[in-house]
């Protein structure tokens, strides 16, 4: 059964394959297409990132754990090898001790046996002619004491010296015992010490990939966005059309406006931070004009999900609306597109000079913003909201 730190692993992994692919998918999927597409795309890409950042993130907080566990660890090491280094300096002093009273154990001995001879010798008399080589019953009385004397100590002897052998044994067994388990202590310490360091090092390397990944997004969405302004600005110019205004508000759409959910939209709020009230995502290009459309006509069908500018044409013979090829002033002119830009753009017709129109439009170069325009007329379809 693997150990919670391979299955940790395992874990990461896993996470990190299915993003790895979901951000492969977008980047070498990526169809270069006008407008809504290329915003579509960018979105993608953005979504990806913001989801790798969140996981770099939530990496950046592990690595910090586990650098504090590995610190921590550390600590812990430090601390039991100044345990170890204490614990071998009561064993070498131990040891020191041991030699002294092994010495001293000898030299005793030695006295003993001198002292056992000697009563040896004199105990191979007779009580009588021990009597009678005593210069007086005093001295014979004084002998006995001495050689009573001697036994007790020697008996004393015999008693600290196993009494000593014992406890330098049981002091030299309980040595024994903690060294081992220090030395255990600090083995599983050193191993978890270096799972930590494993794990710490596996993190890093996919905060490195991930922020690889992330760079390489950024790229493509850099290039996506020039793509995007190089693609309408040949629309403006094909037919010599060209900028008349622009700005972050204009055309008459809503500062501030609130849908049906709650959610604020308007020039005044980032480019797609929400749906308006036709299901379009803020100063996009189709938002702008399902604006213009009810402000000129008090109506506008609820195309949210299918509401792509290119799909207008059809949506709106569904609906009954009439579309055609004729520029109209109050008509809402589509882009088409082709297989290379399929999600087209819609714009606000304002006048029309000859093959030439002049339309409002908002997100032309992706940026969110309103712009005014002349274009060529021909290859559009128009939509007559108002008959």
């Amino acid at each position: 059964m693997p150990n919670i730190h391979s299955r940790r692993i395992s874990f990461y992994k896993l996470r990190f394959a299915a993003v790895a692919a979901a951000v492969a998918m977008v980047v070498t999927g990526a169809t270069l297409v006008h407008a809504d597409q290329y915003d579509t795309q960018i979105n993608a890409l953005q979504n990806q990132n913001s989801g790798a950042q969140s996981l770099v993130n939530s990496l950046q907080g592990q690595a910090t754990s586990y650098q504090d566990a590995i610190s921590t660890l550390q600590n812990q090491i430090s601390a039991l090898q100044v345990a170890i280094q204490t614990n071998e300096a009561k064993q070498a002093q131990l040891q020191q001790q041991i030699v002294a009273d092994q010495q001293e154990i000898t030299q005793k001995k030695g006295a003993l046996a001198d002292d056992i001879k000697t009563m040896y010798i004199d105990g191979q008399m007779t009580t009588i002619e021990e009597l009678a080589t005593s210069k007086s019953l005093s001295s014979y009385v004084d002998k006995e004491q001495y050689r009573t004397t001697v036994q007790n100590q020697l008996d004393t002897d015999i008693t600290a010296i196993a009494n000593l052998q014992v406890q330098l044994q049981q002091q030299k067994s309980q040595l024994d015992i903690v060294a081992a388990s220090e030395q255990q202590q600090n083995n599983q310490l050193s191993s978890d010490q270096s799972q930590q360091q494993q794990l710490l090092a596996y993190n890093e390397g996919q905060q490195a990939t991930y922020n690889q990944q992330i760079q390489s997004n950024q790229q493509q969405i850099a290039s996506l966005r020039a793509e995007q302004i190089a693609a309408n600005r040949k629309l403006v110019s094909s037919g010599g059309g060209q900028v008349i205004a622009s700005g972050t508000c204009g055309g008459g759409y809503p500062a501030t406006a609130v849908n049906g959910s709650g959610g604020n939209w308007g020039c005044n709020y980032p480019l797609d931070n929400a749906l308006d009230n036709w299901g379009m995502y803020n100063r996009e290009c189709v938002s702008f004009t399902a604006w213009k459309v009810y402000q000129a006509y008090g109506y506008m069908p609820y195309w949210g999900g299918s509401g792509n500018a290119n799909e207008w044409p059809a949506n709106a013979r569904a609906a009954g609306i009439p579309t055609g090829s004729t520029p109209k002033v109050g008509s809402v002119a589509i882009y088409m597109g082709g297989s290379s830009d399929p999600f087209g753009h819609a714009m606000w017709v304002t006048a029309v000079n000859g093959n030439m129109i002049t339309v409002q439009q908002y997100n032309l170069y992706y940026d969110g913003n309103y712009y005014e325009t002349t274009i060529s007329s021909s290859g559009l379809t128009y939509i007559y909201f108002g008959g």
